[in-house]
C-alpha cells in the first residue's frame, strides 16, 4: 500500500511539476513573441537612416518554414533575405548594408544570388561593408559572397585560404564486402553515381569526368566573379595567388583582395559612421519589405526543398531537415493556381531529388496549374535542382537556374541492401515464405535472382523513358538529344544552359522578373509576393506539436541532433531509408564540398 501510495504520489508531484513548466514554457513562448511583434512593429514605424546587418555564419533553410516552432522562432529563411535585399534597393531608408562573412561558406549558389543582390544594392547607391575572420579553405563560395562589397575588412592575423575546390565521397563497396552485404542496385545509366558509394571502391570513369567538370565550372566561375569584384583585370594572376595556398592578412592587403585590417566592432562603427548621423543597425531579419499597393499584381512562391517524399510530411516539432513532400507541394501549387488573384507562380526548387512517384506527381500539379489554370510557371533553382529536383521542374514555362547550380542528373536507380548473408555470419538466419510471381520474394533480405533483377531493371527503364519524354516535352528538345545529355550527369547551371536543360541562368528575383513578363505584367509594375502555403505561426499548430511529442522524443532529438548534423551522415541515411521504400529513385550525387 505504501508502496502505490507513494507511487501516485510521485505522479501527482511529476504532473504538477510538467504542468508547472509548462506554464512557464508557454509565458516564455508568449514574451518572445510579443517582444519580437513589439521589435518589428517600432523597427518598422522608424523613418531614419539604417544599416541593415546580415551575418552570413548564422545557418539558414532556402525557404521558410511553414509550421511549428521553426515557423514561430526562425530568424526567416534565405529567399527572405534575398526578397529583403530587393525592397532595400529602393528604400530611401537603407543607406548600406554591413556584412558578417562566414569562414566556412554559404554554399556557391548563395554567394552567387547574394552577390546580385549586392550589386543591385550598389547600382542603387547604397553602400557594402563586409567583414571577415577569415577564410578557412572549404571552397570559395564564402569569399565569393561578400566579394562585390565596396569595403571587405579582415580581422588582422586571419588567412585568407581559397586555393581551390575539392570534393570528397566515401566509398563503402570494402566495408559492405567486409560484412558480406551486397548493393543489389540498378541504375540508368554510367553517369548515374548516386549508387557508386556503396558498390564502388573508388570513383569510376564517368564519375570522375562529371564531379571534375562540374567542380571545376564551379571554381573557374567563382575566381572570375571575384577577380571582377576586387578589380584584377588579369584573373590568371589572382587565381594563382588563391592556389597558392593560405595567404596571410598583410599579403591580401597589398594584392587588393581586402581593403583594410581592423576588428568586427570597428567596422560596424565604420558602416553606421558612413550611414550618417543618427543611423542605426537593424538586422536582415527584423527589416519589413515595404507592402505593395492593394491593387498590385500577385505573384506566389511555392517552395520545394530537401529529399522528395510521397505524402505531406513536414519536419517535427523539434527541427531537422526539410522535407520536400508530394503532397503538401503539390497542394501548394494547385491552390496557387486556383488563387484567382495570383498571376503567376514562382517555384523555387532547392532539392537533389528523391522519389519518382512524388516527382511525378509534382510535375503533374505544375503540368494542371499551367494547361488548366492558365497560369505561367516559372522555376527558380537553388543550390541543386537534380534528379527529382530536375523532374519536378521540367514542365515549366521557363527554369532559371544559378551558374554553379547542381542541376540534370536525368537517371534513376532502384533496388536494396541484401544483408542476408551478413546476418548468417552472425548467427541470424532469415528464411521467407513467399506465394504468387517470383517477385513477391524479391524485397526479402536475400539477393536478386537474375528473374527478379529482369524484372527490376525493367521497371527502372520504364521510369526513365518517361522521365526523357518528360524532358523532350517540357524542354522541347527531341528526345535523341535528351538521351545524349542525360544519363544521370549532373551538370552547372552555365552548362545546363548551355544545353537547353535549363532556359538562363538567374537567382530568385530574376525569376520574378520573368514570372511577370509570363504574366504580362509591366517590368516596370510594382507586384505583391506571396508564399504558398502562408507560413503558420500561431500558438495551436505549435503547442500541438509541441506537447504531441512525448519527454522521451524530446531527449532523443537532442541527442540524435549532433550526429545529424554531419552532412555525410545525413547523406548516407537519407539514401539508405529511401531505399527501404522501395520506390524508383531520382536522386542526384551528394557534393560534399572541402
Amino acid at each position: 500500500m505504501k508502496t502505490f501510495l507513494a507511487s501516485v504520489l510521485g505522479g501527482l508531484v511529476a504532473m504538477v511539476l510538467f504542468s508547472f513548466l509548462a506554464f512557464l514554457f508557454v509565458a516564455g513562448i508568449i514574451g518572445a513573441v510579443a517582444s519580437n511583434f513589439s521589435s518589428s512593429q517600432s523597427a518598422s514605424e522608424g523613418s531614419g537612416a539604417i544599416v541593415l546587418e546580415i551575418d552570413l555564419r548564422t545557418p539558414l533553410s532556402d525557404q521558410p518554414a511553414t509550421a511549428g516552432p521553426a515557423a514561430i522562432f526562425s530568424q526567416g529563411a534565405f529567399t527572405d533575405v534575398l526578397l529583403k535585399l530587393d525592397s532595400a534597393a529602393s528604400d530611401s531608408n537603407v543607406k548600406g548594408v554591413f556584412v558578417r562573412a562566414s569562414e566556412l561558406g554559404v554554399g556557391n549558389s548563395r554567394a552567387e544570388e547574394l552577390r546580385t543582390s549586392f550589386l543591385k544594392l550598389r547600382e542603387n547607391g547604397k553602400f557594402i561593408i563586409a567583414h571577415t575572420q577569415g577564410f578557412l579553405g572549404t571552397g570559395p563560395s564564402a569569399f565569393r559572397s561578400i566579394s562585390a562589397a565596396d569595403e571587405i575588412w579582415l580581422q588582422p592575423g586571419s588567412d585568407i585560404i581559397v586555393p581551390g575546390m575539392t570534393t570528397e565521397t566515401l566509398f563503402m563497396k570494402d566495408l559492405f564486402d567486409n560484412l558480406s552485404v551486397s548493393a543489389e542496385i540498378e541504375a540508368f545509366y554510367e553517369y548515374k553515381n548516386a549508387p557508386n558509394v556503396y558498390k564502388e571502391t573508388d570513383y569510376t570513369e564517368p564519375h570522375r569526368e562529371a564531379m571534375t567538370e562540374l567542380v571545376s565550372d564551379i571554381w573557374t566561375i567563382s575566381v572570375e566573379d571575384i577577380a571582377a569584384d576586387r578589380g584584377f583585370a588579369d584573373v590568371a594572376s589572382l587565381r594563382a595567388l588563391l592556389e597558392s595556398g593560405p595567404i596571410s592578412s598583410d599579403e591580401a592587403l597589398d594584392a587588393g583582395l581586402v581593403t583594410r585590417l581592423d576588428w568586427p566592432e570597428d567596422a560596424r562603427e565604420a558602416a553606421l559612421e558612413k550611414a550618417g548621423e543618427g543611423a542605426t543597425i537593424k538586422s536582415i531579419s527584423r527589416y519589413e519589405i515595404k507592402p505593395s499597393s492593394d491593387n498590385a499584381p500577385l505573384i506566389a512562391i511555392v517552395g520545394g526543398e530537401g529529399s522528395i517524399v510521397t505524402g505531406s510530411a513536414t519536419p517535427g516539432p523539434f527541427g531537422g531537415d526539410a522535407i520536400f513532400s508530394s503532397d503538401r507541394v503539390s497542394k501548394a501549387l494547385l491552390d496557387a493556381g486556383r488563387d484567382e488573384n495570383v498571376k503567376a507562380v514562382v517555384f523555387r526548387v532547392d532539392s537533389g531529388g528523391g522519389s519518382a512517384i512524388a516527382s511525378d506527381q509534382i510535375w503533374h500539379a505544375v503540368d494542371r496549374v499551367r494547361n488548366e489554370m492558365n497560369k505561367p510557371v516559372v522555376v527558380s533553382m537553388g543550390g541543386a535542382a537534380a534528379s527529382g529536383g530536375y523532374y519536378v521542374s521540367a514542365g515549366a514555362d521557363s527554369i532559371l537556374a544559378l551558374r554553379t547550380t547542381i542541376t540534370g542528373s536525368i537517371g534513376v536507380f532502384g533496388g536494396k541492401y541484401a544483408i542476408a548473408d551478413g546476418l548468417r555470419q552472425i548467427g541470424i538466419n532469415p528464411s521467407a515464405i513467399s506465394v504468387g510471381g517470383e517477385f513477391a520474394s524479391a524485397f526479402t533480405l536475400d539477393s536478386f535472382t537474375e528473374t527478379q533483377r529482369e524484372l527490376l531493371h525493367e521497371s527502372l527503364e520504364r521510369t526513365y523513358d518517361r522521365f526523357m519524354r518528360i524532358v523532350a516535352e517540357g524542354r522541347e528538345i527531341d528526345e535523341t538529344r535528351v538521351r545524349e545529355i542525360a544519363r544521370g550527369r549532373v551538370w552547372s547551371g552555365e552548362d545546363a544552359a548551355a544545353i537547353n536543360l535549363v532556359n538562363e541562368t538567374g537567382g530568385l528575383i530574376a525569376a520574378i522578373e520573368k514570372a511577370k513578363e509570363f504574366a504580362d505584367i509591366p517590368a516596370d509594375s510594382e507586384v505583391a509576393i506571396s508564399y504558398f502555403p502562408t507560413p503558420r505561426r500561431g500558438f495551436e499548430d505549435f503547442i500541438a506539436q509541441f506537447f504531441g511529442a512525448s519527454a522521451e522524443t524530446s531527449e532523443a532529438a537532442a541527442r540524435f541532433n549532433a550526429l545529424m548534423e554531419d552532412e555525410t551522415f545525413r547523406a548516407f541515411m537519407d539514401q539508405a531509408s529511401a531505399l527501404q521504400t522501395r520506390q524508383t529513385q531520382m536522386r542526384a550525387p551528394v557534393v560534399i564540398e572541402n
